[in-house]
């Protein structure tokens, strides 16, 4: 092996797996959006109102929201290589059965199921990055792992506008739930957790772990027994701070899901634009918010690096994003398709900036209950996907938009009051294990 001064050189094997996460992120927001670029065209050939459309919008929210929990307890005991597979293949099962529906029932059902498969997805990522990547490195990684999703559907965006066109919204089901199949199975056949892996060294795995990462994520037997003590749960529930980070994540997830659900509609019936046309122009918001997640990630961890507080370099990009994400208000008082996509861009790039909050799982969860925490933060966060869909499906059942922006607008201003008022000091709790015989929590 080659060394330096006589040193082991540390090997790079986690920047193998964070690439395999990106790709997982994209395949899993791909599956999440592409009922909106067939949206449009399926919800004339199945004669669905904008009300029908709002609740098969927030179906995949019913299911995903209320099984972060579970997920995280699946995160926490399946390692990420078997579980990860598992739920590849059968939420990409979903989607491809999407191709077949015939109604609003078979529809929402099978966006339940897709939601429901989805679950463990982000916990799972949470551990993988805490368990690959140090404290300093970790917003960066983040960043790049959920830009994954916006670079993903920006690149794609025209692509699935196109195979609309000339293969109907049901190829368009059939053929991104296959690319979901084949992924699952190459997943499984790569993935490796720190020490277990073949060619990651000793020198690599001491400046992970030396850095703030758990490389030996796998806990006992009787800690998994225990982790889901009712003390626990009420330790997670109980804390202010992350209460202040429930509520920002729910605000940024109002605009987020506003463009994974509402948005090529909005382009295409209240904004008179074409299929191909809104394929194109909706790219553009998605590598705003790319931009802005990667740029919030690498200068949140330049800071750190250069000592500046945790507290300062984490929560000032996402009280910045936060407060850009309100101009999306400003399409409301243009006709112009270039100032629409400028407005809509302006606050995706914000809501990418506050997306780095993931960190925040990382930093306040107790080391034995990463997995727990992050799928109470994950379910926090994604009521808005069972929120957002309804509330603008009957806002806009009138014909006009222009409330239903407003709407969006309002939590970016909640967000980042949430963060400047409720959000402390940060710093990492005691390892925290409940005691299973006598119900208590020590540390």
């Amino acid at each position: 092996m080659e060394q330096i001064s006589g040193k082991l050189k540390p090997t790079r094997v986690r920047y193998g797996m964070l690439a395999l996460i990106f790709v997982n992120v994209a395949i899993n927001y791909l599956d999440r959006a592409n009922l909106s670029v067939a949206a449009p065209a399926l919800s004339k050939d199945l004669n669905l109102s904008t009300v029908e459309l709002g609740l098969i919008f927030s179906a995949f929210g019913w299911a995903y929201a209320a099984l972060q929990i579970p997920g995280g307890l699946l995160a926490d005991r399946i390692g990420p290589r078997v579980l990860y597979a598992v739920c590849l293949i059968t939420w990409s099962l979903a989607t491809m059965g999407q191709g077949f529906v015939r109604g609003f029932a078979s529809l929402f059902s099978l966006r339940l199921a897709t939601g429901t498969f989805e679950a463990p997805s982000y916990p799972i990522n949470n551990r993988v990055v805490t368990s690959w990547f140090p404290d300093n490195e970790r917003a960066s990684a983040i960043a790049m792992y959920v830009s994954g999703q916006f670079i993903g559907l920006a690149f794609l965006a025209p692509v699935l506008g196109t195979v609309q066109v000339y293969f109907g919204w049901k190829g368009l089901f059939i053929g991104t739930g296959l690319v979901g199949v084949v992924w699952g199975i190459i997943w499984y056949f790569l993935y490796r957790d720190p020490v277990d892996h073949p060619r990651v060294n000793t020198a690599e795995l001491d400046y992970i772990e030396k850095g703030g990462g758990v490389i030996r994520a796998k806990t006992s037997t009787k800690a998994q027994a225990t982790v889901w003590n009712w003390a626990n749960l009420k330790q997670i529930f109980s804390n202010r701070t992350l209460w202040g980070v429930y509520i920002g994540q729910f605000s940024m997830n109002a605009t987020l899901y506003f463009f994974l659900t509402w948005f090529p509609t909005y382009l295409v019936k209240y904004r008179g634009m074409g299929f191909i046309k809104t394929g194109y122009l909706s790219s553009i918001p998605f590598l705003a918010a790319c931009a802005g997640l990667l740029i919030s990630g690498f200068l949140s961890d330049k800071y750190v690096r250069q000592g500046t507080s945790v507290s300062v370099a984490r929560k000032t990009p996402i009280i910045i994003g936060l407060l850009l994400s309100i101009s999306i208000i400003g399409a409301n008082y243009t006709d112009e398709p270039a100032m629409i996509i400028f407005f809509m861009s302006l606050a995706f790039f914000g809501i990418g900036m506050a997306l780095i909050s993931w960190v925040f799982v990382s930093i306040l969860s107790p080391k034995n209950l990463i997995g727990l925490t992050g799928g109470v933060f994950n379910l926090m966060g994604n009521l808005a996907s069972i929120v957002v869909p309804i509330v603008v499906g009957y806002l806009v059942k009138g014909g006009d938009f222009k409330p239903a922006l407003i709407f969006i607008a309002a939590f970016g201003l909640i967000g980042a009051c949430s963060y400047i008022f409720l959000v402390g000091k940060i710093e990492r709790p005691m390892t925290a294990l409940a005691d299973s015989s006598e119900g208590k929590l020590v540390s």
